[in-house]
């Protein structure tokens, strides 16, 4: 019972590690290396940063349509000789004053501005969401580019690979003759040379597939590349021009769905927008505006109490030159209280304000001409991502015809190759051909076989291209 517990405990503790060497030896296929660029790509997240920005611009120009408030409280403390503002006393020692005010402003007409910058911002927004769309795409055809490029590597290698394993075995064959003295040691030296060329090429190929691995995983921003390996899909043997569509099909297909473009129109709109809103400063302004205030004094005294009357101290000359002291009325006073001053200080406004432009340093021309030539430049981008499309489409379409008829030449080549290899082999065992013709037919078939892998490989590429044009899904 205690040993089988141990065996469950051990069991529990090398499950993390069974698990995590099965993930790590796990095959990427082309749509898990698509969706982790996707996901870890700094382009598209600065691209989405920058729809966040526009979006934000958005709310504000929205916002821009409602009242604005603002409070307001200030404390001041005045030493020397001044005009107390609630009392309108004259004051020459130190005077504390307080204002408290809340005012609103709205803005009822200004040439439709605030409402051409809404809608301005609404298309900026919708042609930045295409525009990380378009990056989004050709992250995702990069990826695929650089996945096709390692199962072609792959290919490459495996075929050195198998030309290699082919020709050692001749080398020991050849041996064999010569050590029987049925072959002179010239083709044992001719055949080595061959085998060891053939292992360069080896290497070659292993390193080219090296650095294809590492451009893909660059492109995944993957940091651990040791144990990254792609999942090898079936792909066709004989491939077919069939797929393809006419260029003009496709450029037209493509101009309804291709991002690039939807963002150029949408920015030609927005720059329509531009110049409303320049030229809505060609229209007068009108603004409502109101405010409620109230203050406080340091100087602001209130009588209290009944007032007394006593004879003045100083006498006061009559008309006739008499001095005489008269009664003068004594009152009591002290500082109005804080509360009963922001009661009997409160002051209410209400009104409006129209501005009629006349001149302003030709700040508004300029600005509409500024707005007219954004537009002229939205159309100009606009037309050179049509052409760039179109020509981008017709480079894949020419491309993706050479890649067919290459491959259609090449496997008849390869064919004709096979045979012709066959028959010098079996001359070559049989002593009745030379080390140096029977390698000249075996690098011909190898040379063939790899222009019909890189045919294929380039032909499923370019066609991709087209489906990726007419927005259709990469897939092989």
């Amino acid at each position: 019972m205690q040993h089988s517990f141990r065996k469950i405990v051990l069991l529990l503790l090398l499950f993390p590690i069974f698990a995590f060497t099965a993930k790590a030896e796990e095959s990427w296929t082309l749509q898990q290396c698509i969706e982790h660029a996707l996901k870890h790509n700094i382009q598209i997240k600065q691209s989405v940063l920058s729809t966040d920005l526009t979006k934000g611009n958005l709310l504000q120009s929205e916002a821009a349509l409602l009242p604005s408030v603002n409070a307001g409280a200030s404390n001041y403390y005045n030493y020397g000789k001044t005009i107390d503002p609630f009392t309108n006393n004259f004051a020459t020692e130190k005077v504390r004053s307080d204002r408290y005010s809340l005012q609103a402003n709205v803005n009822l007409f200004n040439g439709l501005q605030a409402y051409n910058t809404i809608k301005q911002n609404q298309l900026m927004l919708a042609a930045g969401k295409f525009d990380t769309e378009k990056i989004i795409s050709d992250i995702s055809l990069y990826v695929a580019s650089a996945y096709l490029q390692i199962l072609f590597d792959t290919e490459i290698l495996e075929l050195a690979q198998k030309q290699l394993l082919l020709t050692k075995s001749q080398v020991e064959r050849t041996k064999k003759l010569v050590e029987a003295g049925s072959s002179a040691k010239g083709n044992l030296l001719s055949i080595e040379s061959q085998a060891a060329n053939e292992e360069v090429q080896v290497v070659t190929a292993q390193n080219n597939l090296d650095i294809s691995y590492l451009n893909l995983a660059q492109l995944l921003e993957l940091e651990d590349t040791k144990n990254f390996k792609i999942a090898r899909p079936l792909l066709p043997e004989n491939i077919s021009a069939e797929a393809l569509s006419d260029v003009g099909a496709i450029y037209q297909n493509a101009l309804a769905n291709r991002p690039e473009i939807k963002s150029a129109n949408l920015k030609i709109k927005s720059a329509e927008k531009g110049i409303s809103i320049a030229k809505g400063s060609l229209s007068p302004q009108l603004t409502m505006s109101g405010s409620y205030g109230t203050g406080y004094s340091g100087l602001s005294q209130r009588m209290v109490g009944e007032p007394l009357y006593g004879i003045a101290a100083t006498p006061y000359i009559t008309s006739s030159n008499e001095q005489v002291l008269g009664p003068v009325l004594l009152n009591n006073y002290e500082k109005t209280p804080f509360s009963k001053q922001i009661n009997d200080n409160l002051n209410k406004s209400f009104g409006f304000n129209l501005s009629i432009p006349i001149f302003n340093g030709f700040q508004v021309r300029n600005s509409i001409n500024r707005a007219k030539i954004n537009k002229l430049s939205a159309e100009l981008n606009l037309e050179t991502a049509e052409k760039t499309l179109y020509k981008s489409i017709q480079q894949a379409y020419s491309d993706a015809q050479a890649a067919f008829k290459k491959n259609v030449a090449t496997q008849k080549a390869v064919t004709a190759f096979r045979e012709s290899f066959s028959y010098s082999e079996q001359r070559y065992n049989l002593g009745m051909l030379n080390s140096v013709e029977y390698n000249d037919a075996k690098n011909k078939l190898a040379k063939a076989e790899s222009e019909l892998a890189q045919s294929k490989y380039d032909f499923i590429f370019k066609l991709n291209v087209l489906n990726f044009y007419q927005g259709k899904p990469i897939s092989f």
